[in-house]
């Protein structure tokens, strides 16, 4: 068993570095796949729009920030850092004292922190909210200033002096010009303009008069102001009077009323300042008359339907407009009669989450990311407990539905008719004034015509203020799909919830001005070590395959190569092997399989259950219920419909035959699956994630891309080569010629026949019905709208000659049945043993 590190960087340079902040989470080491995008991007997004936020990227990119520092020592390795990669950074001196400060900064932005470093605690949560965390090993853990971790950091109340001052106070070296030049821009356009909900009223607030006359002069903004309406100053707003729900007592209102104050004074004394004291200090060195001019704020009032076209202006001169709601001071929509319930209370990173989305006493918009299992779903009931109004949440599939509304009964009082169900086959109404509303995506962007209950629901949808819009699993939402919400739904405040914040198009950027900062994001790691998620350890499988599986690999199809892959009498063994080892130890399995075909096989060869799209709710429901609770049944097949939204606390052990391409987000949803294991707290426990690769395949390069993500996150993946004894394992399966001969029949004759294919179409019928969002009709991850045309079965549409001749995947055959006889009778068997037995026959023939 030999360690693997699975990322690699294939490019590194000056200008490559600044583009890498577009993409959240993976930086210019991860791989990317542009082929196998798993979300959907539709073509029909405003040009404006995208312009809009294209320019903004690139004017708030550090990649128009150049280092241009010349070198301080020139010797022999000088050449491969200067002139065209600007990598030489010797320019950038080391303080005297840097080996008590944890940060080094190089000329792009990027920041290296030392986790092990005394002062690690003090500087971690600072990083998360000004910088974007690329990969968090072990020791070492690498950020980077972006354009995104920037808006987000001035959202929360920081300015571009701030941070620039707890930065330095943390770095090893000297900060380079260009970076404070960087921060510094960003700062004088982030922040500086608000839209928010007051007394239902939509105000755009400034604390800059010379902004507030731009606004008001603008030819499309200043027409949007209310005739006769004044302009408002008010002071900025505070957190007096708020506690979250769920925290350990109301010690933030107590302090900010001064009840407590000596209290607070004496937790201080013998720790380490927290980030808000940090901030607190560098504060109190401004002078009184900054403080004063800092808590002035100028208002006017727009009127209620030009707010999008507001926003979207002030994204055109670069002023991004953040989204807040002040929701003690609306006094028109109803309140919700909902809290936690008394036993319930939530963790220390859910209520700093929490904190960055309510630090002034209002709800801002933006963006939380929790590792699956975390509790992601708990943060949004609390929010919802907070802020006490209407709430729409919009869920991923029909199941996932089902379980926002058991958690909102588990860990909130709310009055059970107070919740109503949206999905294809449940239209509820709450009966109260106001309730939460639970539904999915596709139910809410359906653009087609509407039964008359589903219309009825819209039209309550679309006829009420919503106090707070939930979006679970934010990343698969794009950009035109969110725009049809928001125009469709009004909701005050916004908040997506998701565990991995990256898309393979790389089109995160689409989130950050369209829903709002990413306000959170935790390191999974840690977590993990505090036992609040499962300690996982992951290892990938090599399968060698025979030399008859290989050949024919080799010959087939890239379509059909995934099914010779999958069937590879070696990945059999090697699964059978790791079930029985597991099941010895006590542990519950799920083996998953995106493949059907391979997963029916598996599970019958081995005498265990599966699940797929094509098994039906009730059955699934007692198949589900009989593996957590019996303990006879301690293995479950799965396909991909368990990717998401399937709660199983009781498996500990994760076993993957066959996946999607290089999908990173799919690597980490499964790996979700045992994050949240009910034995994780148990002294010495540890969950396990196999994925088991046929060896000398291209699944071994799916396999290392899929893992970036995860690798970047800290965990490492082991190479297994050789499973210890598993020769002598009795009734090990295909352990003879004969039966890897026969095995290889069955798959070439499945390949001939294409049979496999219909149990395909039960998977693609069984996800579409769920109103799943991650995959298509096709049973694919979601693409572009371009590539999805056709994929949802036999349909009337309009054609043209170029789609009757090949293009957009159509094909053409004449109606005359006789005419269709002629076409499907030119086909032929393809493989070489099916034309010797078509041979043979065509000889017995004309023998007779």
């Amino acid at each position: 068993m030999s360690s693997k590190r699975k990322t690699t960087s294939s490019h590194q340079g000056a200008h490559k570095a600044g583009r890498a902040s577009k993409a959240s989470t993976p930086g210019p080491a991860t791989p990317r796949n542009v082929s196998t995008d798993d979300s959907f991007q539709p073509s029909d997004v405003p040009d404006e729009l995208k312009k809009a936020i294209a320019r903004n990227v690139q004017k708030f990119d550090i990649s128009s920030f150049p280092y241009m520092l010349p070198p301080r020592a020139i010797d022999s390795a000088s050449s491969h850092f200067q002139p065209e990669q600007r990598r030489d950074f010797t320019a950038l001196p080391l303080k005297p004292d840097h080996q008590n400060r944890p940060l080094w900064i190089d000329g792009w932005g990027k920041l290296i922190f030392e986790s092990f470093h005394p002062l690690a605690s003090r500087v971690q949560d600072f990083l998360i909210t000004i910088a974007e965390p690329l990969s968090r090993p072990s020791f070492m853990h690498e950020y980077r200033l972006t354009t995104h971790s920037l808006y987000a950091a001035v959202s929360i109340g920081l300015s571009s002096k701030d941070i620039m001052k707890t930065l330095d106070l943390f770095l090893k070296n000297q900060m380079p010009p260009n970076v404070v030049e960087y921060i510094t821009h960003c700062g004088k356009s982030y922040g500086k303009v608000k839209i928010v909900l007051r007394d239902n009223k939509y105000l755009v607030e400034t604390a800059d008069p010379a902004i507030l006359q731009m606004l008001l002069k603008d030819p499309e903004i200043g027409p949007c102001r209310v005739e006769g309406a004044e302009k408002i100053t008010t002071s900025a707003p505070t957190m007096a009077g708020l506690a979250i729900a769920g925290t350990k007592d109301a010690a933030g209102v107590r302090e900010a009323e001064g009840l407590d104050k000596s209290k607070s004074d004496q937790d201080t004394t013998g720790r380490n300042p927290t980030t808000e004291e940090v901030y607190a200090a560098l504060n109190e060195e401004d002078d009184d008359d900054d403080d004063q001019d800092r808590y002035v704020i100028h208002a006017f009032q727009i009127k209620d339907e030009k707010v999008s076209t507001v926003a979207q202006r002030c994204l055109a001169l670069h002023y991004p407009a953040l989204e807040e709601y002040d929701f003690r001071n609306d006094h028109i929509n109803a309140n919700l009669e909902i809290d936690l319930r008394p036993a319930t209370q939530i963790r220390p990173y859910q209520e700093q989450s929490l904190s960055k989305m309510f630090g002034n006493g209002r709800a801002k918009s933006g963006i939380i990311v929790l590792p699956c299992g975390a509790g992601k779903t708990l943060v949004g009931v609390t929010a919802a407990c907070t802020i006490k109004k209407g709430v729409v949440v919009l869920a991923t599939s029909n199941m996932s539905v089902i379980q926002w509304k058991n958690e909102f009964m588990k860990w909130s009082n709310i009055n059970p008719d107070n919740i109503a169900i949206f999905t294809s086959d449940n239209k509820s109404l709450f009966t109260g004034n106001t309730g939460v509303i639970i539904t999915t995506y596709s139910m809410v962007t359906n653009s087609r015509e509407r039964a008359h209950d589903s219309a009825k629901m819209i039209k309550f949808l679309q006829s009420r203020e919503w106090g707070l819009m939930l979006l679970d699993e934010v990343h698969v939402v794009p950009a035109q799909m969110f725009r049809k919400v928001v125009g469709s739904i009004k909701s005050h405040s916004k908040l997506g919830l998701t565990a991995t914040l990256l898309r393979e198009d790389d089109k995160i950027e689409d989130l950050n001005f369209l829903i709002g900062p990413k306000l959170y994001e935790a390191n999974w790691m840690e977590l993990s070590q505090q036992g609040h998620i499962a300690r996982v350890q992951c290892a990938e499988v090599w399968c060698p395959m025979s030399t008859e599986f290989y050949g024919e690999y080799m010959q087939a199809t890239s379509r059909n190569r995934s099914l010779f892959c999958v069937m590879n009498p070696s990945k059999f063994q090697a699964c059978q092997y790791l079930i029985d080892y597991h099941e010895k130890r006590g542990d519950k399995i799920i083996v998953f399989s995106d493949n059907v075909y391979a997963l029916e096989s598996y599970a019958k060869k081995l005498m265990k259950p599966f699940l797929y799209g094509g098994t039906s709710n009730a059955e699934r429901q007692e198949i589900l219920e009989y593996f957590r609770k019996s303990p006879h049944c301690n293995t479950l097949f799965l396909s991909k419909i368990g990717d998401t939204s399937l709660d199983l606390p009781e498996a500990t052990c994760l076993i993957q035959i066959s996946a999607q391409y290089g999908s990173r987000r799919q690597e980490a949803q499964r790996l979700g699956r045992v994050l949240r294991a009910k034995r994780r707290s148990e002294e010495g426990f540890n969950a396990f994630f196999y994925s088991l690769v046929s060896k000398n395949t291209v699944e071994m390069v799916f396999s290392s891309k899929r893992q970036a993500f995860l690798v970047d996150q800290g965990y490492a993946f082991k190479v297994i080569t050789q499973l210890k004894n598993i020769e002598s394992m009795p009734d090990l399966a295909f352990a003879t010629p004969e039966a890897r001969r026969e095995l290889l029949m069955k798959v070439l004759l499945e390949v001939e026949s294409k049979s496999w294919r219909q149990e395909e179409e039960k998977e693609r019928a069984g996800l579409l019905a769920d109103g799943n969002m991650f995959y298509g009709p096709d049973g694919k991850p979601l693409r572009k709208a371009s590539e999805r045309r056709g994929l949802s079965g036999v349909r009337r549409t309009a054609g043209s000659l170029k789609d009757l001749s090949g293009g957009q995947d159509m094909a053409y055959i004449e109606l005359n049945k006789s005419a269709n006889k002629a076409v499907k009778g030119k086909k032929g068997p393809q493989n070489e043993f099916f034309k010797s037995i078509v041979r043979q026959n065509e000889r017995r023939k004309k023998l007779s």
